[in-house]
């Protein structure tokens, strides 16, 4: 398969059409689950690679993992696409993928919202690195207030990216339609949140909010493979 193909038959398409078009600039989504290990990580890293393939430029934000560790997130899933999709040119393609990717890492005791937005500017509009996309792993939500997040949001907006968080609910069970409590307090300031929910013999993907609309478990026909972590149909 060709890198073009790849991209017109990734899963993210169809998500994409289940949720009227995806993220889009200027909006803020989450990828939550009850618990850890249950793939968040995996998904960011997929719509991360999603855009690094069109060529387009992101940014990973980490909380909570060394870059190096963030690193091999990037490596294996790659390298699982690789295998399932039967990628030509793969190494030409992971080139590519690294030029416009920048990973960065912050404390979140340590560093106000001020500071890391600080940096974020610096680096898109100083260090001219154009970037389309923020993936935001490992922040606790649990230790946040409003005024973070709804300076995240401004930023998104003033810069024109999308910004995609992880989110840890740490609830048992958060049922198929309801949004997770760790989240309501900031519903307005979110555009969209997926909810990963494990089944006996795969992870199912669930839209419970998108734009003004609370949607249903069955808006996303998208699961993880528990194996590889990897979105499939």
């Amino acid at each position: 398969m060709i890198k073009e193909e790849l991209i017109e038959r990734s899963p993210v398409r169809i998500l994409e059409k289940s949720i009227h078009g995806g993220l889009k600039s200027g909006e803020i989504g989450i990828i939550a689950s009850s618990s850890a290990g249950v793939g968040k990580t995996s998904v960011l890293v997929q719509l991360a690679l999603d855009k690094l393939l069109q060529g387009k430029k992101v940014i990973h934000v980490s909380f909570s993992q060394h870059t190096n560790y963030v690193l091999l997130w990037y490596a294996d899933i790659f390298e699982e696409i690789i295998k399932k999709k039967n990628l030509v040119n793969s190494e030409e393609i992971k080139d590519d993928l690294v030029k416009n990717r920048v990973i960065v890492n912050f404390n979140q005791d340590a560093v106000t919202e001020e500071q890391i937005l600080k940096s974020l500017k610096a680096l898109i509009v100083e260090g001219g690195f154009d970037a389309s996309l923020i993936v935001i792993d490992g922040f606790d939500f649990a230790r946040s207030d409003r005024d973070r997040i709804a300076k995240m949001k401004a930023a998104a907006k003033e810069l024109n990216i999308s910004i995609w968080y992880s989110c840890n609910t740490k609830e048992n069970g958060s049922g198929r339609q309801k949004i997770p409590a760790l989240v309501k307090e900031y519903l307005d300031l979110l555009d969209l949140v997926i909810v990963l929910e494990p089944k006996a013999d795969h992870v199912e993907l669930s839209a419970l909010k998108y734009g003004n609309s609370e949607g249903s478990s069955d808006s996303i026909a998208l699961k993880l493979d528990p194996k590889t972590l990897l979105i499939d149909a």
